[in-house]
């Protein structure tokens, strides 16, 4: 059974999809590009720039749903120039500091991605 999950501080779709979904003990987020609360509008920037915008994004919805950090499972992430992949890292190094376990991480090179972004991120959470 899946649930849709809806939250104020989560982005709205901005095309048919859901948001959120939970499957039994598993969440399941759309990818997340960097998109401003407020306007629900992309707001481009730096690859470190729109990392911070989604990881913030993520860290602001996670207790409407009872969860945080401690529950990710997987992260995929999603970048349109991979030779800039260590800014994303050096962001998520800041979410993820030494002591901290991470998610496991798929780290892809794609062509492009909605709306123009740079950073696309989607992620997996497991509370049982």
């Amino acid at each position: 059974m899946r649930e849709v999950l809806n939250s104020p501080n989560l982005p709205a779709p901005q095309f048919r999809y859901s948001a959120l979904i939970k499957a039994g003990p598993f969440y399941h987020t759309a990818g997340m590009i960097a998109l401003d609360m407020k306007t629900q509008k992309m707001t481009p920037g730096s690859y470190a720039e729109e990392t911070t915008r989604i990881l913030e994004n993520l860290t602001n919805a996670l207790p409407d749903f009872g969860l945080s950090f401690e529950n990710l499972v997987s992260a995929k992430v999603y970048v349109t120039d991979l030779s800039e992949f260590p800014k994303v890292n050096q962001v998520w190094e800041k979410y993820f500091p030494e002591g901290v376990t991470p998610p496991t991480r798929t780290s892809i090179g794609v062509a492009s991605l909605p709306l123009g972004a740079k950073v696309e991120m989607e992620f997996v959470l497991y509370k049982p």
